[in-house]
């Protein structure tokens, strides 16, 4: 099928915390929309039989409570109601409902599924333990439209990313919709896809393999850049991701694509301004990631002789402390430990380069932006040549490595990364479980090795 995203430099307001009123609200939102509108015809002209629409796309963010009230949606959560905004307006109360009345026709009148985040109210009775103080709930929402307008799924953001003015739903939603042309969609947002709650309950209850996915993310290397972070799920998962961030560079944010687990059409522009469209034609059925498991994982170094060749250090890489060992010279074997994760190395170099590459461990809760348990196994190129600028952001390199990279991971949530000079993408050659140790193996990256990382999820302590 073929399938459409698009990143967008929204328009947001120049002053988020400030009251402004309806009209006001519609005014810059419909600036948001008018743009929205262009790129759907576009994708449609293009063959597009689906398109996503980014997180916080349509309002932008940094409100208060109170701020986004103007700014919100009247949306009846509700798997059994198949309404269409475009064609039935007037079943609310006209002005409560515009933005979804224009998404609504805007696949009506393109005739493609459209999948949109907006700001949404519902109120709630007191009686309800979890209603707010003020009566109403606001949630951080995912709209999906039919090709002939009608809405077919609503999801409420359940993992909040210092959202303070929207509630976290009472229960997690698992958001399903249906599709002539790919089956069953599902979808969720943003930091969502770091827990296991609805993402990975969805996936594997619901047996999901196409997800989309709007996101608002601050990209963070060496681990959690966007586009390397979505690439990494569609594989873990075997899934097609259709993922939609949001444009604005200044603070971050980039990186959208429509990802296979063997292909990937990625854009990630730190330097430009505006939106882009990604359109690409991907495969329904997902084919199993090739895992080679007759491929052995080399054998254990043997400590004692790693000691002597290579120091030990601690160096601080995404706000955690990674114990590393530095990978030195054109070829070797190395491992090391933390807790009770062990991680393996071995390498060889075409070319030496004066580069730094080390590689680090981490086995434990990870506490800023968020506390989630992370076992990572972490082979890096440093921002310099001393063992401080190891797990420091780096974004070109030129060292061409063959490796293998195994360890035993306690959790079978394992996210491989594999991320290229000018934040692009490889993929592994083999990867896969062996003798209870995960692997990743590539011989020759496309160009200069950035990151190749087993990033772990150990929900269960989280």
């Amino acid at each position: 099928y073929v399938a459409a995203v698009y990143e967008h430099e929204s328009i947001l307001s120049p002053n988020p915390t400030a009251l402004v009123d309806r009209q006001s609200a519609l005014k810059l939102m419909g600036r948001n929309l008018d743009i929205y509108e262009q790129q759907v015809v576009a994708a449609a002209r293009q063959g597009a039989q689906i398109i996503v629409f980014p997180e916080d796309g349509i309002h932008g963010f940094n409100f208060t409570r109170s701020s986004i009230y103007p700014y919100l949606d009247f949306v009846l959560h509700s798997h059994s109601v198949k309404w269409n905004p475009c064609r039935e307006p007037y079943l609310f109360n006209d002005t409560e409902v515009i933005v979804l009345q224009r998404l609504s026709c805007m696949a009506l009148k393109n005739k493609i599924f459209l999948v949109a985040n907006l700001g949404t109210k519902q109120p709630c009775e007191h009686t309800d333990p979890h209603c707010p103080s003020d009566g109403r709930y606001q949630f951080n929402t995912n709209v999906a439209f039919s090709d002939h307008g009608a809405l077919v799924a609503t999801y409420r953001k359940h993992n909040l990313y210092f959202e303070h003015a929207f509630d976290t739903p009472p229960e997690p939603d698992y958001t399903l919709f249906d599709t002539p042309f790919a089956g069953k969609f599902g979808m969720f947002t943003c930091f969502d896809i770091l827990f296991f709650e609805p993402a990975v309950c969805l996936i594997r209850q619901y047996n999901v393999k196409q997800v989309v996915y709007p996101t608002a993310w601050m990209n963070q290397l060496p681990l959690l850049s966007a586009v390397e972070f979505q690439q990494a799920f569609a594989t873990a998962f075997n899934i097609n991701l259709l993922a939609a961030n949001i444009h604005h560079p200044t603070l971050g944010m980039t990186g959208s694509g429509i990802y296979t687990p063997v292909k990937s059409f990625i854009y990630h522009d730190m330097e430009s301004y505006g939106g882009r469209l990604i359109v690409a034609e991907i495969p329904v059925t997902v084919t199993d990631y090739k895992t080679d498991l007759e491929s052995k994982p080399p054998s254990r170094v043997s400590e004692r002789g790693n000691e002597q060749l290579s120091p030990l250090f601690y160096s601080e890489m995404m706000y955690d402390n990674f114990t590393f060992v530095p990978v030195w010279g054109e070829k070797g074997e190395l491992q090391v430990c933390a807790n009770t994760l062990c991680c393996y190395l071995n390498y060889r170099r075409a070319v030496l380069t004066d580069e730094l590459y080390a590689l680090g461990v981490f086995d434990g809760l990870h506490t800023v932006h968020g506390t989630y348990y992370v076992q990572a196994c972490a082979l890096v190129k440093c921002g310099g040549l001393s063992f401080s600028t190891c797990g420091q952001e780096v974004t070109d390199a030129t060292a061409l490595i063959d490796f293998q990279l195994w360890g035993n991971m306690s959790t079978p949530y394992i996210f491989p990364l594999l991320l290229t000079s000018g934040i692009t993408l490889d993929f592994a050659d083999h990867m896969g479980w062996k003798n209870n140790h995960y692997f990743i193996s590539k011989n020759r990256t496309s160009s200069g090795l950035l990151t190749a990382a087993l990033y772990g999820r150990w929900y269960e302590k989280d």
